[in-house]
């Protein structure tokens, strides 16, 4: 725009001067070598406007014919990289599909010339691992792995396929790498989460827990069933080694933890396993005091024995408090079952049919019949329980 504004000042000027120059012809003279030139400066003039033009033509021709040149050189990548968007479609629709061979196939073809190559990988590798082509999908997870912003994920899901495929050693390996703490994202922790109970490796989900909580990893259900879960493994594995990894596991839990049934039952079952029987009795006659629970009751059927006489007196004391607790009349008929007291335990097992129909409870319920010599009643109360399987 601004060459040919030039051009129209120079025309213009021309013009303008240009009856002054007739009046005033002038001359040029050049002489090159044995060549020489007089002409009018009017005519030098307009012959030096012309070469100028024609200059500017070559200049503009050989521009042109480079650029074409230069284009021609790379048709080629061009029509790869044509290519390569036509087959990423192509397996993106086949993955939507679910045709996972197609996908594989296309997303592979698609990498070569890819504008994202890692994210062609990845889907290549997520079709592969449909298809249970592992060694496949590994080689594809590698390639994308060489793109170094790809390499968390590329971690993360190569940690996820080897959790699927039940290889927990080789997924644990790869999980370690990420380091889960705080700092990682959701999909990291939540394999952490899924690899952990598999493995069963509940001392590491405890220390989870706190950032599943803290990043609302689970909605609340969740979490409390995860940690009810971990904790109560936790004190189980504590009961089956020593007294003084139960009582680490016990202080290990929250004050709020400390209060729940569940974890007190299996804190008295290790007491009373370590030969602290009585501070078990207590800890449980405590609990059962201000609150049923059907862990408590249970854990008290199983830590008092018939020698336990005071115990005893003291859980018949709260007949009247709990006579519509089938949890307290399973209690009590456990109980008189340990003192072969049949009679007894056939009245509180009757106590305990009679509020739920548990086909456990009819069956216990038959077997005090039959030491009873009940036979007859024994036989209708199995027949009762087997119309409940």
């Amino acid at each position: 725009m601004v060459r040919a504004l030039v051009y129209l000042i120079i025309i213009l000027l021309g013009l303008c001067i240009s009856p002054f120059l007739v009046g005033s012809k002038g001359y040029v003279y050049l002489a090159i070598g044995d060549y020489q030139i007089e002409t009018s400066i009017v005519f030098a003039v307009i012959a030096l406007i012309i070469f100028y033009s024609l200059l500017q033509l070559v200049e503009f021709v050989a521009v042109w014919l480079l650029n074409l040149v230069l284009n021609s050189r790379y048709l080629p990548e061009r029509w790869r990289r044509k290519a390569a968007r036509k087959h990423t479609l192509l397996g993106a629709l086949a993955l939507a599909e679910e045709n996972w061979p197609a996908a594989e196939k296309a997303m592979a073809k698609g990498a070569e010339k890819g504008e994202i190559p890692a994210l062609n990988l990845l889907a290549a590798a997520r079709a592969a691992h449909h298809q249970n082509n592992h060694q496949a999908r590994d080689e594809y997870l590698a390639k994308a792995q060489l793109e170094p912003s790809a390499v968390k994920a590329v971690s993360t899901t190569r940690t996820r396929y080897l959790l699927q495929q039940g290889d927990l050693v080789a997924a644990r390996e790869e999980l370690d790498k990420l380091n889960p703490t705080s700092k990682s994202k959701f999909p990291v922790l939540k394999l952490a989460i899924e690899l952990y109970q598999a493995q069963q490796d509940w001392q590491a989900l405890k220390l989870l827990l706190p950032i599943v909580a803290k990043k609302h990893i689970l909605d609340d259900d969740g979490f409390k069933v995860l940690s009810l879960k971990t904790n109560t493994a936790l004190l189980t594995q504590a009961v089956k080694l020593n007294e003084q990894e139960l009582e680490k596991c016990w202080h290990w839990l929250t004050r709020a933890e400390r209060k729940q049934p569940e974890y007190i039952a299996l804190y008295a079952i290790g007491l009373n396993q370590f030969e602290r029987k009585a501070e078990a009795i207590k800890l449980l006659l405590k609990q059962v005091k201000s609150s049923a629970s059907a862990a408590i009751f249970s854990a008290l059927s199983e830590v008092i024995t018939p020698a336990d006489v005071e115990a005893k007196k003291q859980l018949l004391a709260l007949d009247s408090q709990y006579e519509n607790n089938v949890d307290y009349q399973i209690c009590l008929a456990k109980l008189y079952q340990q003192n072969h007291d049949h009679q007894q335990a056939k009245v509180w097992w009757q106590k305990a049919c009679y509020l739920k129909d548990d086909k456990d409870n009819l069956h216990a319920l038959a077997d005090a019949q039959e030491h009873l010599g009940e036979l007859n009643r024994a036989l209708q109360t199995r027949r009762n329980a087997a119309k409940l399987i």
